[in-house]
């Protein structure tokens, strides 16, 4: 018997708390809707009652089938409240629901009703409408809510407000608040808003109150705010001043005081002193409350010693010693004048390209397979190991090298055009030049795609490396158009016109750089940018050509001092875009204690729209030389033409009349030749070559120029001589975007047979454009009486080093050495009597124009001159 009254007690426990369930849960039953429209909608019959069921189930109801025919199903439609009610007690439901959809055109309204099954209440009414039956689902959820309220008691909610905020507004809060006026009041919605108020960071406390109001309940948010952010301390710093650590920091005074944030700060001030090798910084903050709600942050900072390096361990390197291969890396060791040099400190992204660094050494040596592991760093106390393990492997010598594919030139022609054959070992930088010099090479000939693709085989057991440039030229590619933009004052012809590549010819790498070079030099323009597009077939290609202007109109002006000028200044107004033509107009006077210059010019460089240049000028000179006076006026003009590539050459012709006076007794006797109204008729013949990349601090090219003057004779005029000058200038680039600069100068005048040679027209040396510290025409030789005049001919010799100094701002520093001379007619040229001077100075390429500033000392000084002197000009250089 005890057996199976414990059998028993086991079901009933097993058993009962599904019916304890199912007993307390609100069991409803669910009626058919009438369907009221014209339309084929009677399966919306059972569907409505099956939405609005399966909503009231989530809810917590328990629905309970009619489980009647279906011929009794069909007359419940006409069921008075009685024969309902009846039917929920029949099926064991407390509330039995049912209702109507009625449709006119595209409007809908649900009707429904609730009437519990035991009791004389009304029957429950509820209401739903909407426009176009899309809208019936959203319609059915709001009725089934409706329904939900009363069925289960719940209340509505009738107002949410907030209490305790004083900085943040309470409209901020109440739009993360899901909870609104109208909705159920439901617990677990209050605990997510709880949760979202509580996540907007602002505040310490968030807590939720209801209060009855009406039929429903009113919520109050009660927030308490964190403090505010008054003011940030920092001490201990001595590296950093206080602003580059308040700088680094995520937040401001005013800011709301977040423990987490502050203690992220923390950790950005440690990564700040670790940045500059300071390993063992602590750093700690404190929290001081302060009056209205506010508080100050201090972050006290213990910066320890700097950490340095006091090894790098290198493994596995043979064919180097330690000291060759650290002499490669920029990362350093600390030495003895490390507090000057930096060496010792540790720059992570220094010592990763060191990494990169010695892995191309090594392959550029013939180490084709050497791999340099990443570095290992170790701290430890005050100082910093490093590690780097070397797998060098064998070194490879250069073997056979071939070309195959697709040869647009003889192998043997192209084997010229590689340098990886003149390698005794394998070179990873030559193989790169290669493979860019044949590409270089195709792109000349139009194949604009052509790949090279260099095979290596590699021969473990001779160490050698037999190289294949595999070529595949692909097609012909041709310039289906050149589309040119950016350009809102310079005109496209001005632009085209100094295009070496054209439309519906085919693609020329060469030229096109030539191109691009050509509009750098014409300095109209801060940037040329050119990009290669596809084109509407395989062998054709869109130029763009996207420019960015800059202004053309310029005011320059320089200025200097010297015996013989005393203070001068130069100015000069001139636009070199007139009109967006390319036209260049120009006025330039020099005023100076002696001298005044007057010019006023016009260049047209393409006549007849072909690259025919046309200048004409006016001037008016005034010049009080040591011996005479010159007042002169005049005109000229020039024509220009382009005879090969970076030359071009002149004629031009120039009418002058001087009137010389005030002439010195003591002066020489060529001068007082001079006396009263000079008039020079003179042609001038130049061919001049101009490669320079820029006008203006150049990187790289030449210029060369060759001209002769021819005055009197046929030309008429009082003034009658041959003059010869020549002009020599390379730029070379060198290491670190330095360049390297010679120039050299010569000439020789000679009077003619019908007129006289002028003082003016001989030559003279000194000044910033040839000899440096010497003063302007400081330079001359004497005649047989001991009076200074000009020479017939001269040398120069300027010798000069380039650096940058702000690459960005256009800002260069030049080291020089100047040397030269005159001679008289019965002098020859004698390397050991030429006058020297040295020097340096600064030249920017400011926004009003080239700047430069250089001083010249005289190094080989002679009784009445000094050391040396500054310089100052605005305008080009050589």
């Amino acid at each position: 018997m005890l057996k199976r009254l414990s059998l028993f007690l086991a079901i009933c426990a097993w058993i009962l708390p599904l019916p304890v369930f199912a007993l307390d849960a609100v069991r409803i039953t669910l009626l058919p809707f009438a369907v009221y429209t014209q339309a084929p909608l009677s399966h919306l019959q059972n569907e409505i009652p099956d939405i609005v069921g399966k909503h009231l189930s989530q809810e917590g109801a328990l629905l309970v089938a009619p489980d009647l025919p279906p011929a009794e199903l069909a007359t419940l439609g006409a069921m008075n409240v009685a024969g309902v009610r009846q039917l929920g007690e029949r099926v064991g439901a407390e509330h039995v629901i049912w209702g109507s959809l009625t449709l006119v055109g595209q409007q809908f309204s649900l009707d429904a009703q609730m009437v519990a099954s035991a009791g004389s209440a009304a029957p429950e009414v509820f209401y739903a409408e909407g426009d176009g039956l899309e809208n019936l689902s959203a319609a059915l959820k709001q009725l089934a809510t409706d329904i939900g309220a009363k069925l289960f008691r719940r209340e509505k909610v009738m107002r949410v407000t907030v209490e305790g905020n004083k900085r943040i507004e309470s409209d901020a809060i109440l739009r993360i608040v899901q909870t609104k006026p109208g909705d159920v009041y439901l617990a677990r919605s209050l605990t997510q808003d709880l949760k979202s108020v509580y996540a907007m960071g602002y505040f310490e406390d968030v807590r939720v109150e209801s209060e009855t109001e009406g039929d429903g309940k009113a919520l109050i948010f009660k927030v308490t705010e964190k403090p505010t952010v008054r003011m940030i301390r920092v001490t201990g710093n001595r590296v950093f001043d206080d602003d580059a650590i308040k700088e680094s920091l995520t937040f401001k005074t005013g800011a709301v005081l977040n423990l987490v944030n502050i203690q992220r700060n923390l950790e950005r001030i440690e990564e700040l002193y670790k940045d500059k090798n300071y390993h063992n910084v602590k750093v700690t903050y404190a929290v001081t409350p302060s009056a209205n709600n506010q508080a100050d942050i201090e972050f006290a900072i213990d910066e320890g010693e700097k950490v340095r390096i006091r090894e790098i361990a290198l493994e596995g390197n043979q064919a180097y010693s330690d000291k060759e291969i650290k002499k490669l890396m920029k990362t350093k060791e600390e030495g003895f004048l490390s507090w000057i040099t930096a060496s010792g400190e540790l720059n992570k992204e220094d010592l990763n390209q060191d990494a990169a660094r010695l892995t191309a050494f090594y392959q550029n040596s013939g180490y084709i397979q050497a791999r340099v592991a990443e570095p290992q760093v170790s701290y430890k106390d005050s100082w910093i190991e490093i590690s780097v393990k070397i797998d060098e492997g064998p070194r490879y010598k250069v073997g056979k090298v071939v070309v195959s594919g697709d040869l647009v030139l003889p192998e043997n022609e192209l084997l010229e055009k590689v340098k990886i054959t003149e390698e005794a070992y394998y070179s990873r930088e030559v193989l790169r030049n290669d493979v860019l010099a044949l590409t270089d090479l195709y792109s000349d000939e139009g194949f604009a795609y052509a790949d090279i693709a260099p095979k290596i085989d590699r021969d473990p057991e001779n160490q050698v490396v037999n190289i294949d440039f595999a070529i595949s030229q692909g097609q012909p590619v041709y310039f289906e158009k050149i589309i040119i933009g950016g350009n809102t004052k310079t005109r496209d012809k001005v632009i085209r016109r100094q295009l070496h590549v054209y439309e519906q010819e085919l693609y020329s790498g060469k030229e096109l750089k030539r191109s691009v070079r050509n509009l750098k030099r014409l300095d109209y323009f801060d940037d040329v940018k050119v990009d290669t597009l596809p084109g509407s077939a395989e062998d054709q290609m869109v130029l763009k050509i996207d420019v960015t202007e800059k202004p053309t109109g310029t005011f320059s002006f320089g200025g200097g001092y010297s015996t013989t000028e005393d203070l001068f200044a130069v100015a000069q107004i001139s636009q070199r875009n007139l009109f967006g033509r390319g036209q260049v107009l120009q006025l330039a006077a020099h005023l100076g204690g002696r001298s005044t210059r007057y010019q006023l010019s016009f260049t047209e460089p393409w006549l007849f729209d072909i690259p025919l240049s046309a200048t004409g000028n006016l001037f008016k000179w005034d010049v009080d030389y040591d011996d005479y006076d010159k007042e002169s006026i005049g005109f000229g003009f020039r024509f220009g033409y382009p005879v090969y590539d970076f030359t071009r050459a002149y004629l031009g012709y120039r009418l002058e009349l001087a009137d010389i006076t005030e002439i010195d007794e003591d002066a020489a006797r060529s001068i007082k030749q001079l006396a009263g109204e000079n008039l020079t008729s003179s042609l001038t013949a130049t061919l001049e070559y101009d490669s320079r990349d820029r006008l203006f601090l150049p990187t790289e090219g030449q210029k060369h120029t060759l001209e002769v003057s021819y005055a009197g004779g046929p030309l008429g005029g009082d003034i009658a001589f041959t003059k010869v000058t020549a002009e020599a200038g390379v730029y070379i680039p060198l290491f670190w975007e330095t360049t390297g600069f010679v120039r050299a100068e010569g000439g020789y005048v000679t009077e003619g047979t019908n007129g006289i040679l002028p003082d003016y027209e001989r030559f003279y040396l000194g000044g910033l454009n040839t000899l440096r510290g010497f003063d302007w025409r400081d330079i001359s030789i004497q005649d047989s009486n001991g009076d200074d005049i000009g020479g017939t001919s001269m040398v120069v010799f300027n010798l000069e080093y380039i650096f940058p100094l702000i690459k960005e701002a256009g800002l260069a520093g030049v080291v020089f050495y100047d040397t030269g001379n005159v001679y008289g007619e019965d002098q020859d040229f004698d390397i050991t009597d030429l006058r020297q001077s040295a020097g340096a100075g600064i030249r920017w390429n400011s926004p009003m124009g080239p700047i430069r500033l250089e001083y010249g000392y005289v190094l080989d000084p002679e009784d009445d001159e000094g050391g040396g002197k500054w310089e100052f000009g605005m305008g080009g250089a050589f």
